[in-house]
């Protein structure tokens, strides 16, 4: 087993990460970071256009692990409406979101929910879309 010595969650763009964000924050662990660069794009090229989060796990012998997840909901329910959130939720609307938009935001947040039943991460996501502005459609 090998001894983790550092471990990052990266937001960066799907299939052209900027070395230049992989070396502010893994430049300290001596990972070779145009490997690490050249992995992720590779696991995310079918994904570009999205921000894909990615976990970085640096082991003592400076190999790595990589671990894509889901896209944030803020940056799905963003592309969903058209535009960024509302300047002053609760008080403006930023647009609105069909329910059929929110069940497939939340069918492709799933996997990174602590739920395993569809309505509850709809729920979650309805939470999301809320608090940034924007309004749910029946």
């Amino acid at each position: 087993m090998k001894k983790t010595i550092f471990r990052a969650t990266l937001q960066l763009p799907a299939g052209e990460a900027p070395v230049v964000d992989l070396g502010k924050m893994l430049g300290q662990t001596g990972v070779n970071l145009v490997e690490v660069k050249r992995c992720y794009d590779e696991a995310t090229a079918a994904q570009r256009g999205d921000i894909v989060p990615v976990v970085v796990t640096v082991f003592e012998d400076r190999s790595f692990a990589l671990r894509c997840r889901t896209p944030p909901t803020a940056f799905l329910v963003r592309r969903a409406v058209g535009a960024s959130g509302a300047a002053r939720p609760g008080h403006e609307t930023a647009g609105a979101i069909s329910r059929e938009q929110l069940r497939q935001i939340a069918l492709r947040k799933l996997p990174d929910l602590n739920t395993a039943d569809l309505e509850a991460a709809m729920r979650t996501v309805a939470g999301t879309a809320r608090s940034m502005g924007v309004r749910i459609e029946d």
